[in-house]
């Protein structure tokens, strides 16, 4: 079958399927099950009202337990139990996840994956948020918008091909159509080889430590102030978590400043940049960057123009300059919609496999949470450990969406 058909013939059973449902549905309930005659109407009428909403709700809840609730059972299952060789499989308790624990590439996949938390929702939130500002204040604004946006019609696999290229490298004696390589042998090692290879690197280095470091401040204030169990020690727990993270990578940052300093970068040479240890990293995250950019943008946009122009008016005539306007009136009013998208692109940090997989496939210290299970799962054809890291990822994930519900839920009352 030509596949246009096929998609024309997916669409019709489609939407075929649900108008059928929603009137075979309704007939159930009205002609059968609660038929509105006789003495009871009155009573069947109200049940069938009642019941109604569960019906229309029925397929979605078959759904939601097929494709969700079944896998995480199966896969807390599967964590628990070794394959055996012959078929079948056997329980071991925790020993899938004590040999995920002793394994080097579980510990570089943690904190990659931090460290992809702590750079790419903040930078892409950052980034989008200062193209709604500029874009707004520009005639040709939208089309600006359009092209900013454009990088989220491309799939991940697809952006990782397109970096790729960016990153390619060509031996010495040939000509480089890697951008990054192209730019990079224009550096002879004078003065501005200096500023944007080794001081430029460093002012990022300290400001990501200072963020760092005000982050791991954050968390331990209700400590420093003896109000930590106000909280609740489960919540304690998680900033005691969040401190180590946060005080490891103070120490990786320190560690990666130090090298900075004492570099002597290879002028002339190209570089295969997804090899370097570190730099590798911050190369893959820009490819995600780049893609939820725009995202951030549409939603911080629509937010910004929402802000009454009553606020702004008033903070001008009080003298506010456009700074102050921006950062004490705008940007507070809209702090519930940037914490959404800034959640958003956290969940999707915490679950990204496509771009690292397409690009280093782990190699190079580039191990993620999810290639690493997929390695274990699919290639070692260790299902225990992979399951296991598996759990670990929804275990990651499963606060910040029960955050977001319960904020939505805030807003909502």
């Amino acid at each position: 079958m030509h596949p246009a058909l096929q998609g024309l013939l997916t669409i019709v059973i489609g939407v075929g399927g649900c108008v059928g449902y929603f009137y075979f549905s309704n007939q159930f309930v009205d002609k059968i099950l609660f038929p509105a005659r006789g003495k009871n109407a009155g009573r069947n009428i109200n049940r069938a009202n009642i019941i109604r909403p569960w019906m229309f709700l029925f397929p979605a809840l078959v759904a939601l337990g097929l494709y969700l609730a079944y896998p995480v059972i199966e896969t807390l299952r599967l964590s628990l139990t070794e394959r055996l060789p012959g078929g079948g499989s056997q329980f071991v308790g925790l020993a899938n996840y004590k040999q995920m624990m002793n394994e080097p590439k579980f510990w570089e996949a943690l904190t990659n994956n931090f460290v992809w938390l702590l750079v790419v929702p903040a930078m892409a939130t950052a980034f989008g948020l200062l193209a709604a500002q500029l874009t707004d204040r520009i005639s040709w604004g939208n089309i600006a918008k359009s092209l900013i946006f454009m990088p989220m019609a491309i799939s991940f696999v697809g952006a990782a091909v397109i970096w790729k290229l960016v990153y390619d490298t060509r031996p010495a004696d040939q000509e480089q159509i890697g951008v990054l390589n192209a730019i990079w042998l224009q550096f002879e090692g004078g003065f501005l080889s200096v500023v944007f290879l080794q001081i430029v690197p460093i002012l990022l280095l300290l400001a990501f430590a200072g963020a760092v470091a005000l982050v791991a401040l954050t968390l331990a204030q209700p400590f420093l102030k003896g109000a930590v169990m106000k909280a609740g020690i489960a919540f304690g727990a998680l900033r005691v978590v969040g401190i180590a993270v946060c005080l490891a990578l103070l120490w990786s940052s320190i560690g990666s400043l130090l090298g900075l300093l004492s570099i002597n970068p290879p002028y002339g040479e190209p570089q295969q940049w997804l090899t370097i240890p570190f730099w590798n990293n911050i190369f893959l995250m820009a490819v995600l960057v780049w893609i939820q950019t725009g995202f951030a943008m549409v939603i911080l946009s629509a937010a910004l123009r929402g802000i009454p122009e009553e606020t702004i008016e008033a903070a001008i005539i009080d003298g506010a300059n456009p700074f102050q306007v921006f950062f004490k009136i705008k940007v507070p009013q809209i702090m519930g919609t940037i914490l959404v998208v800034w959640t958003t692109i956290t969940i999707i940090v915490l679950k990204i496999f496509d771009i690292v997989f397409a690009m280093t496939n782990g190699q190079w210290e580039t191990q993620v949470l999810a290639n690493y299970m997929y390695a274990k799962m699919f290639t070692a054809n260790d299902w225990g450990v992979g399951s296991a890291s598996a759990m670990v990822i929804m275990l990651l994930v499963t606060p910040i969406l029960v955050w977001n519900v319960y904020n939505a839920r805030k807003e909502m009352k």
